[in-house]
């Protein structure tokens, strides 16, 4: 990694900061030459070390700022994640979908060698007929009703073509399950946290967990020495919501799908619930990863498997860690 100059772009989101910060940590014989910070907005927070820009990713000042610091190698996190109550799906089609072309435009006008791409275990979407486990070799299909599934599947598209048209731009895509930590807030622990846990009668609902701290330490390594490729990041194992329910002391509240969609549609409009009728086929058709090429091409072994980061998460969340 010595010599590399590095760009984040979604550097002061929740798994951005973490990135820059072990990449400034890295000792002087690793760490890259160049690391620029790159957000929406100024940090409140500076890391020795590190230079920061603001701005936004659909920008052409993007660009600007690549040729300027002379960088080699792109770490694209910025995304809309947790829509805000302004959002709309246009913005957020707007910064997933054009934000990331712009990203890969940018990249090959300024001879970028490398990008490193979050994408998430939602590309492969929420469907009856998804496999026990997924691997990379699974098509991408989103859900159409679904904007963050649909988006990613729609740039995951983007990136493929750019792998036939521009291969010397190399990528290494990460499609990630549901990150857990000791401080993660997300639309998945906002269910954990509810007095009962919602289940779909039939539905096992698995989760595949990866700890916050593996995520950063295979972006990493995937600035450096970690090959291109296509990647699962999961950890081993999967938690089904009944051995949530169990771990959480909780009990289930366990509906038939028809009569938790039709109230899911009176109580959304009435701003009694963050979620939509949509939101079904979420709980009831899980994306379970397998993360074989992970350890056995990528070369590396998740730290923590699912039900180990879970247990981090729920001492966490009883404040039961030293």
């Amino acid at each position: 990694m010595t010599g590399q100059r590095v760009l984040v772009t979604g550097a002061g989101g929740y798994l951005g900061r973490q990135v820059v910060q072990r990449l400034s940590e890295l000792p002087a014989g690793q760490r890259p030459e160049l690391v620029l910070a790159h957000d929406l907005h100024a940090p409140t927070e500076a890391l020795p070390g590190v230079d920061y820009a603001s701005g936004d990713i659909r920008s052409q000042e993007l660009g600007e700022l690549i040729a300027r610091y002379r960088i080699d190698t792109v770490v694209h996190l910025a995304a809309i994640v947790t829509p805000g109550r302004r959002s709309n799906r246009a913005l957020e089609y707007d910064v997933d979908v054009n934000g990331t072309r712009n990203v890969l435009q940018a990249c090959v006008r300024h001879g970028v060698g490398r990008i490193v791409v979050s994408s998430s275990g939602a590309a492969y979407g929420y469907h009856a007929d998804n496999p026990a486990w997924l691997t990379e070799d699974m098509p991408v299909r989103g859900n159409a009703v679904f904007p963050y599934a649909h988006h990613k599947r729609l740039v995951e598209e983007l990136l493929a073509e750019y792998r036939v048209q521009h291969p010397q731009l190399a990528q290494v895509v990460l499609r990630i399950g549901t990150i857990l930590g000791e401080t993660v807030r997300n639309q998945i622990t906002d269910l954990f946290e509810k007095p009962r846990l919602l289940a779909i009668a039939g539905a096992e609902s698995p989760f595949v967990f990866i700890w916050d701290q593996d995520v950063v330490a295979i972006m990493v390594r995937a600035i450096g020495e970690g090959p291109a490729g296509i990647y699962n990041v999961a950890g081993d194992g999967a938690l089904t919501l009944r051995e949530i329910a169990q771990r959480l002391g909780k009990r289930r509240l366990v509906l038939p799908a028809w009569m938790l969609k039709g109230a899911l549609a009176l109580l959304k409009p009435l701003g009694l619930t963050q979620y939509g009728p949509e939101q079904l086929d979420f709980l009831r058709y899980r994306p379970v990863l397998l993360n074989t090429r992970l350890k056995t091409v990528f070369g590396y072994v998740p730290r923590l498997t699912s039900s180990q980061v879970f247990d981090l998460y729920r001492r966490a969340r009883q404040g039961q860690l030293p």
